[in-house]
């Protein structure tokens, strides 16, 4: 833990390796996340069940990798950690099955804390609660645990009645991969409120609206549609790329003068002082429950307004411009 870093930073030989020798995990779940725990957990000599509905399109899949196989209310029953791993809106039906196959003593784990954070869902009282929520989706989690190499991920703690709730963490977070690479510790507040304003206002919400703006803006000008596209979208890719390999700096770098003189100069100007009052607007819907609250009421209610949202995107010009042009590249092919 030498790294100069503001968070604890958690490293292999951080963990007690020994830790999960005497505990069955029982993993909830096998998409994205819930199959490369699982796997990365058996390789590692972990003990390990998954839990699935009856008739999961999953099950013969997890046996044909050698998993044991059981349905959730039996899998949690044998689990000493129950590590969940379903999507969010999954989190209730699943923790009601699991509910009364839990003992005092054992671990409540997830991969993303809104339920606990939210209410959604409240655990005993003498039950552990944790996190290990790699930063990577599920299939460069297994990718790179067969490579060797790490995912860094995330731990936090919300209940430790047993006073080994981190230990057993570290040591779950080392043998999925994570602590290859570096965990970092945290708490299920700013993973959820971080993780939410994240995608809202930068990766998901605020790139894509940047993304469709900046495309209509050439088009209403008499631009062609397809060189719009290319500005605005097919070569963010490669803008992204060389900011995920070194930061904005390795960015600035590799562009021209001109680009970084211009991105400079201009991008203040339009994410400016009145995008920041809406970013800290939208943090606060975060944070005060809000946004919950109507993610939460959408779901309920059949997602009337996440339906209408959705088909409303998919029939933005972009993207039918985007299919055609995508077209001419021979890897799409592939």
């Amino acid at each position: 833990m030498a790294d100069n870093f503001s968070s604890t930073v958690y490293h292999e030989q951080d963990a007690d390796a020994a830790a999960l020798d005497d505990e069955t995990v029982a993993v909830l779940g096998y998409g994205s996340q819930g199959h490369a725990h699982a796997l990365n957990l058996y390789d590692s000599g972990v003990d390990v069940v998954v839990g699935l509905r009856e008739g999961s399109a999953s099950w013969e899949a997890a046996e044909d990798e050698g998993l044991d196989v059981r349905t959730v209310p039996e899998a949690a029953k044998a689990g000493d950690i129950v590590s969940i791993l379903v999507p969010d809106r999954a989190h209730i039906p699943v923790y009601n099955q699991v509910e009364d196959h839990l003992e005092a003593g054992d671990t409540l784990q997830f991969a993303h804390g809104f339920s606990i954070h939210y209410s959604q869902i409240e655990p005993p009282a003498d039950v552990n609660v944790t996190m290990v929520a790699p930063k990577s989706p599920g299939h460069l989690v297994r990718r790179n645990y067969n490579r060797d190499q790490g995912t860094p991920g995330l731990l936090a703690v919300y209940q430790n009645v047993t006073g080994d709730a981190e230990t057993k963490a570290l040591t779950y977070a080392q043998k999925i991969g994570c602590a290859r690479a570096g965990v970092i510790k945290t708490t299920f507040q700013e993973e959820v409120e971080s993780d939410l304003f994240g995608e809202q206002a930068v990766l998901c919400g605020g790139v894509t609206e940047l993304i469709k703006l900046g495309f209509e803006t050439l088009v209403e000008n008499g631009y062609s549609p397809e060189i719009a596209y290319f500005e605005c979208l097919n070569e963010l890719k490669l803008i992204v790329d060389l900011i995920y390999e070194g930061g904005l700096e390795n960015m600035w770098h590799s562009v021209s003068d001109t680009a970084e003189f211009g991105g400079l100069e201009e991008g203040r100007h339009i994410v400016d002082d009145q995008v920041r009052e809406n970013m800290q607007e939208a943090l606060e819907r975060v944070q005060t429950g809000e946004f919950a609250r109507k993610w939460i009421s959408e779901n309920q209610c059949g997602r009337p307004s996440y339906h209408q949202l959705r088909r409303a995107d998919s029939e933005h010009q972009i993207e039918s411009v985007g299919e055609d042009l995508r077209g001419l590249y021979d890897w799409n092919d592939q």
